[in-house]
């Protein structure tokens, strides 16, 4: 059966837009710079990412040290980044360090964010016969191997007493499994905001589960132990790790100027922003990085682990940091509840 394509309007800004989540691709390092003095704070970044918000918040005046911006499109090469050291501290979603941290990267988690995960779906077009994980049974879906959706898909599945051998699983970057879910190439999409708020904005699918209770909705601040151990540096980027979450703060309070913001600086439709800022984006507070956390991300990586995705066991322990974690809530803490639909 025929579907109605997105519209290449729509298409292309997402093509650009992989998330932190997961994915391949390389960096821009021609970045803007912020602040002024001796000190150089090379920051990895997204487009619509940290410094997007960092600025929409008014958060990067009267910086005392300088902010070098790279802009990474998604978090595995980020990361790879940090562990050479040509980036000091960036933003990455809940895989992205599972996988780095099992290829023996040196990399450490110092801050995190948790929101809700009704933005991490496993998408169905509107015409499907399905109506419950357990039916996918024999289904193909589409999924960006090593992502946060990965693990979504895997968790989803598990719940419904299903696993990855039970369905045709498609490793697609985002771009790619967008075109094929609306060319009805395969049954399902397993993916994140803003793709989920994409489809359902544009009316080309709807949502059969989410990773609401299934996954722990967790994005990280990634720095390089050198980085950390320098004492100027490790000064800045607690900071600049303040800033941040102030920022993040002042989204939940700023939705509609945001998504303002966001689509302006990233291509994506004005209507698309707003519902992935309402589902998603404003539900984010910071957390402190503590025991539940790690095991959390622990359960994680033992599953990449079991599926022979990852190579060795990780003890994920050993790649944190608390020192920045001051007053904040566990990570246990409810995230702000969801606006989205």
């Amino acid at each position: 059966m025929r579907r109605r394509l997105v519209p290449a309007a729509l298409l292309l800004p997402l093509a650009l837009l992989l998330s932190a989540c997961g994915g391949s691709s390389s960096a821009s390092t021609g970045g803007d710079t912020d602040g002024s003095g001796s000190l150089t704070l090379n920051v990895g970044d997204q487009k619509g990412g940290s410094e997007a918000i960092l600025r929409a918040a008014g958060e990067l005046k009267n910086l005392d040290y300088k902010i070098k911006w790279s802009t990474f499109t998604s978090g595995p090469p980020l990361l790879e980044a940090v562990n050479a050291k040509a980036v000091d501290i960036g933003g990455v979603g809940n895989t992205p360090p599972v996988f780095a941290a099992g290829a023996g990267s040196k990399i450490t988690a110092v801050a995190a964010f948790k929101g809700t995960s009704k933005g991490d779906a496993i998408l169905v077009p509107n015409d499907s016969k399905l109506t419950k994980p357990g039916q996918l049974k024999g289904r193909s879906i589409a999924v960006a191997q090593g992502s946060s959706a990965n693990y979504q898909l895997v968790a989803s599945l598990k719940a419904a007493g299903l696993s990855l051998n039970d369905v045709d699983v498609k490793y697609l970057q985002p771009a790619d499994a967008l075109a094929a879910f609306t060319a009805g190439k395969v049954d399902a999409w397993a993916v994140w905001d803003p793709y989920t708020s994409q489809v359902l904005q544009s009316q080309q699918g709807r949502i059969l589960t989410t990773g609401d209770g299934i996954t722990n909705g967790l994005t990280f601040q990634v720095a390089a132990p050198s980085a950390l151990k320098d004492k100027e540096k490790a000064a800045a980027i607690k900071d600049y790790l303040e800033r941040l979450r102030r920022a993040t703060a002042w989204v939940h309070d700023h939705q509609e100027e945001w998504a303002k913001v966001w689509a302006k600086d990233t291509g994506l439709p004005y209507e698309v922003a707003l519902a992935s800022v309402k589902r998603t984006n404003s539900t984010r507070i910071s957390v402190a990085v503590d025991k539940p956390l790690i095991a959390s991300e622990q359960e994680i990586a033992d599953t990449f682990t079991e599926l022979k995705l990852i190579p060795k066991k990780v003890d994920f322990g050993r790649f944190v940091d608390t020192r920045y974690n001051g007053d904040l809530p566990p990570s246990t803490t409810e995230a702000h509840a969801s606006e989205g639909s």
